[in-house]
């Protein structure tokens, strides 16, 4: 029964709201995962799922679960159980009264601006796939975007005439993005001299291509961003992200305006941009104490 309710579900969150596959998939995982517990549990659907609700969020946290992944789920399954109280499946909602557990903010790790730059001087022009990192890395710092969002971009969305470049981000939202001077002329460099080699005549859409000709994936873009780090000796733990944290934090630091930022980054509510500005707040600090006289 949950399965088929479930299905109906991400129906609706493809089709009706139109997000990004990898938020699905993360609808997805999560709820089966409290679906698997109910029938573990032998919990009556649909009379006993408020009571699967409140024993699956306590054996998490026993299990060690971070708050963070605890809310997550829980968020999943309000999303989830609202939408079959809508549409008249459920004629209660199990997780109506229940509260996410209090989040310890974690601030995303970010790079110095002398950091960045030891990443993305390390790959060489003198390869196709030397010319097409320097341009990967160079976009991604310049622009800021997810990396999902970066390995689906086609040729046509960069405009090099009026300088941007055009991102579909969650829930197929666009929005256009500056192109730098670096990035404008590393994307250069690798359409004249790296992608005609790497596709191998193919003419698929995709901009950034592997050796085959097909479009690098997440993970691979990944890898090469952590063995560059390596490379350039920035020992810093990195996330797939840490180019987008550092490009929102550096605007910041240097008077970008926090509406601006939020544009940039495609984020939907201003409160997920302003976790950069305790960032910051951190450097205006260290910035007084060493300028003030009386600091």
């Amino acid at each position: 029964m949950l399965e088929g309710w479930l299905r109906e579900f991400l129906d609706h969150l493809n089709v009706e709201r139109g997000l990004a596959q990898n938020t699905i998939s993360a609808y997805r995982s999560d709820i089966n995962h409290f679906i698997s517990f109910t029938k573990k549990g032998r919990y009556e659907v649909p009379n006993g799922l408020r009571d699967a609700v409140l024993v699956y969020l306590l054996e998490l946290q026993r299990a060690g679960f971070t708050a963070s992944t605890v809310a997550r789920r829980l968020a999943a399954l309000k999303a989830f159980f609202g939408f079959l109280n809508r549409v008249d499946i459920l004629s209660e909602e199990p997780t109506a009264e229940l509260n996410s557990p209090r989040l310890i903010q974690r601030l995303p790790r970010v790079l110095t601006v002398e950091e960045v730059e030891k990443i993305l001087v390390v790959p060489r022009g003198v390869t196709p796939a030397g010319l097409r990192d320097r341009a990967m890395l160079e976009l991604a710092y310049a622009t800021g975007v997810r990396v999902s969002e970066l390995v689906g971009l086609n040729l046509e969305s960069v405009n090099f005439e009026a300088g941007f470049v055009r991102v579909f981000g969650k829930g197929a939202r666009e929005r256009l993005v500056p192109l730098g001077r670096v990035a404008h002329r590393c994307l250069n460099d690798y359409l004249a001299r790296g992608r005609p080699l790497l596709s191998g005549g193919s003419k698929g859409p995709a901009l950034f291509v592997n050796r085959r000709g097909e479009r690098l994936t997440r993970q691979a873009f990944w890898k090469l961003l952590k063995r560059y780090a390596r490379m350039g000796g920035v020992s810093k733990k990195l996330s797939p992200h840490t180019l987008r944290h550092s490009f929102a934090t550096h605007l910041l630091e240097n008077g970008a305006d926090l509406r601006v930022v939020q544009e940039l980054l495609g984020h939907a509510d201003i409160s997920t941009t302003q976790v950069y500005t305790h960032l910051t707040g951190k450097r205006v600090r260290e910035v007084y104490d060493q300028s003030h006289p009386r600091a």
